[in-house]
């Protein structure tokens, strides 16, 4: 799994993107700044490409760095609760500060995202039976609590309706001037990448780390926080996406293994790759209509997320 072919395979899902929908663009009509293809192509299929490279790059490297600082493989945003805690953030913007910004409510939904992903390593430190499958189980019980008080509160205030558009999985309504939110991913990839070492360092244990002269608590926060930022980031742009930041870096890992410096660039291009290829299909199986990203992410990555636990039992 070299970057060049991954490059490659991202380049040909690119360019076969751009031209798939209802309204029909060929690149000769692209000559024509003037016409009405080059500005559908300009306001809505270029966005859309952009958000989805930046969401399927952002939220498989948040799992990654999750992955590596619980020590566990099947530890993300969807299984740690921090989406169900960016859900619950996005709430209380609306209820509360119906008015603000789409930056006012990224950073409300973030402080959320991150409190919960801060609450559910609290709880991991707690739990002396860390059984690979056992972690997950107890995440996603801490998500489903979120879920619910989200889902109580709604339903108090007549906003699950609302609740429903926000964070249903769905790229079909992206276009200039409403992705623009997901390029924060881009100086985190960055960081991410810049604090990789420490990171790996830092999944080897609070002991190991100190010993090596790491700040073990400042690691683990920066990390956390830059999980945060993009699932917050995703969630309030694009919706929500399971899964996708739990089987790409376990795929990743099968070929590339657990180094996070070697993996993290190979993640981010094949978090692209596959949330491109579920939305091509979601455009092409009942063309003219379109599935959702979050259903096509979720049909495709459970299936994946099977395969990664049987193929986990039967190598164990």
């Amino acid at each position: 799994m070299k970057i060049k072919y991954l490059l490659q395979v991202l380049l040909v899902l690119c360019v076969f993107s751009l031209f798939i929908g209802v309204s029909r663009i060929s690149p000769l009509d692209l000559l024509d700044f003037q016409s009405e293809e080059t500005q559908v192509f300009l306001i809505s299929r270029l966005p859309r490409l952009l958000s989805i490279i930046l969401a399927g790059a952002g939220m498989s490297i948040a799992g990654l760095i999750m992955q590596q600082l619980s020590r566990n493989k099947f530890v993300s945003p969807t299984t740690a609760g921090t989406l169900d805690a960016t859900k619950l953030g996005i709430l209380v913007s609306l209820l509360l500060f119906a008015n603000a910004t789409m930056l006012e409510k990224m950073m409300i939904s973030f402080v959320f995202a991150l409190a919960g992903s801060l609450l559910f390593m609290q709880i991991l430190d707690r739990i002396k039976f860390k059984d690979a499958i056992f972690i997950p189980l107890v995440g996603l019980m801490f998500g489903n609590i979120l879920s619910s008080v989200t889902t109580f509160f709604a339903y108090r205030a007549n906003a699950i309706q609302n609740m429903s558009a926000w964070l249903q999985g769905d790229f079909s309504m992206i276009m200039k001037g409403r992705y623009e939110l997901l390029y924060i991913s881009i100086p985190i990839i960055i960081l991410s990448y810049l604090f990789a070492n420490r990171f790996t360092v830092a999944g080897m244990g609070e002991d190991f780390a100190t010993n090596l002269g790491l700040s073990y608590k400042r690691v683990v926060n920066l990390g956390l926080i830059l999980v945060a930022l993009i699932t917050a980031t995703v969630v309030l742009t694009v919706g929500m996406i399971p899964f996708l930041g739990l089987i790409i870096p376990n795929i990743v890992s099968i070929f590339r293994g657990d180094h996070l410096q070697k993996t993290l660039p190979h993640t981010a291009l094949l978090g692209a790759i596959f949330l491109l290829i579920c939305d091509i299909l979601g455009r092409i199986l009942i063309y003219p209509y379109e599935i959702s990203i979050s259903l096509m992410v979720g049909i495709i990555g459970s299936g994946i997320f099977l395969y990664l636990l049987f193929r986990r039992k039967v190598y164990a």
